[in-house]
């Protein structure tokens, strides 16, 4: 008998969901890790860490550096085994169940959230400084609709500008070190940013604390893991890279500058030293340069802070966490979370009223809160349950427990009102997980994305491929 046709046998197959286009190698990566982290940005905080640490800022970036590679390699192991766009919310949710995960996912919602309405604060600020005429509340309107076209567009169109601005902020760093080199004078101690007599430990890490901030990069590149090539390769490649260059970058500049303009008393005001040290170097050609960089570094942080923040509302939404026909719905034209964009950009909107003071003391809550939990996760997912060897204790147990140690330690160093503003924000996601769980009941809802990536391995178990993949991040990097 003849068989009837394909047509008429069953219903055609529903369309399947639009998904993230994965287009990022790991050169891509690191660039929008680097314009996350803003090369630029030491500049934001050089009077103040300067004066707190007595002319050590180089000093207190390389702790900095060193406490921020431990969280770093945490976040690369586990990356190998839960390749998602939540970030610290994914990697919480699987390891620790549901409800941590989305505590997680809702504490550095702050961070993300803040980080983009900080970038358009600082355009505002910066060009009303050099064009007064123009109202600064237009320049940060201006900025946001910028960012979120490109950010609705697709993550192509943010890769390729994000690499044309961090190359700007690439000649500027190029022009001002050869400049600052020839200011440096006959005798003059080229160590003395790292190290001198009367250097005090607690005030090298009192600044260290806030420089925390700066390495922000890292846990931006985890959140483009769905639109990474190869993610269990290319991402964890990419956040170790990105923290050495990030971190390399922001001591060569530290330690030009001050070589450029050793007697850090003299600056007149401590949130204008940028501008100050240009033009003792270069003069007003280079205070111009200076502006045009500093602008394109906070328009390519904007770009990838706006993105980022937009995968991990996209993970919760399409977990249902968050209303899923506004947050967890990939444009089929686009291959973007344009709803969760531009809910990014509404909070954004912020920025028009907002104190570039408070938003600043407080955005560092949740990124600290993630690393801390992420640290955690790391040690309890490659160790628990199993005899681990001698290597894998030092891999799995010691670098995230140290990890963790100086996460929290940098934690509780935030200013009185960053913490209370965070720990109130924690409290509301709190009451929504209750009211969303009716009381704790049941678990909150999530995707299963397993077929997209190899399963935990229960407690006990011989390790997963990609688990054993895991431990070459520690040999081979590049």
């Amino acid at each position: 008998m003849t068989e009837p046709p394909a047509s008429s046998a069953a219903p055609s197959a529903a369309p399947a969901p639009a998904r993230l286009k994965r287009v990022m190698g790991t050169p891509s990566l690191v660039v929008f890790g680097l314009a996350y982290m803003v090369p630029m940005t030491i500049f934001t905080t050089y009077g103040l860490v300067t004066t707190i640490t007595e002319g050590h800022l180089s000093a207190a970036y390389a702790v900095t550096l060193a406490a921020m590679l431990f969280t770093a390699f945490s976040y690369a192991f586990l990356v190998r085994v839960i390749p998602s766009a939540g970030s610290a919310y994914s990697f919480t949710q699987r390891i620790f169940g549901r409800h941590v995960g989305f505590l997680t996912g809702w504490t550095v919602m702050l961070d993300y959230l803040l980080l983009p309405m900080l970038n358009y604060l600082l355009i505002g600020l910066y060009l009303n400084a050099q064009f007064p005429a123009v109202p600064t509340w237009a320049f940060t309107l201006g900025a946001i609709a910028l960012v979120t076209v490109l950010n609705v567009v697709g993550i192509t169109v943010v890769r390729s500008a994000n690499l044309v601005l961090v190359g700007a902020q690439a000649v500027f760093v190029v022009v001002f070190a050869a400049l600052a080199l020839t200011r440096v004078r006959e005798g003059q101690s080229l160590l003395e940013p790292f190290a001198s007599p009367d250097m005090s430990l607690p005030l090298i890490m009192s600044g260290a604390a806030i420089l925390c901030l700066s390495f922000l990069g890292f846990d931006a590149v985890s959140t483009m893991s769905e639109e990474a090539r190869d993610p269990r390769r290319t991402v964890p490649r990419a956040i170790i890279l990105t923290t050495l260059i990030g971190g390399a970058a922001f001591i060569l500049v530290s330690w030009v500058s001050h070589l450029a303009f050793p007697d850090w008393q003299s600056l007149t005001d401590p949130d204008a030293a940028a501008v100050e040290i240009m033009d003792s170097v270069g003069g007003q050609a280079l205070v111009a340069l200076f502006l045009a960089a500093y602008i394109a570094g906070s328009t390519a942080s904007a770009m990838a802070s706006q993105a980022s923040v937009a995968r991990i509302l996209f993970a919760m939404g399409r977990d249902g966490v968050l209303p899923r026909r506004v947050f967890g719905r990939v444009s089929a034209r686009f291959r973007s979370p344009v709803g969760a964009v531009l809910v990014v950009s509404a909070v954004a909107l912020l920025a028009l009223a907002a104190d570039l003071e408070t938003v600043a003391s407080v955005v560092s809550f949740g990124a600290l809160a993630a690393f801390s939990l992420v640290n955690l996760g790391a040690a309890r997912h490659f160790l628990a349950g199993r005899t681990p060897s001698l290597p894998d204790l030092l891999r799995y147990g010691l670098v995230p427990g140290v990890g963790f140690l100086l996460t929290v330690w940098l934690w509780f160093s935030l200013s009185g009102p960053a913490l209370m503003v965070g720990l109130a924000w924690l409290a509301a996601g709190a009451a929504y997980l209750l009211v969303l769980t009716r009381g704790f009941r049941r678990p909150p809802p999530a995707v299963d994305l397993d077929a997209e990536h190899e399963p935990l391995p229960a407690p006990g178990a011989p390790a997963a491929a990609a688990d054993r993949d895991a431990t070459a991040i520690t040999g081979k990097v590049t």
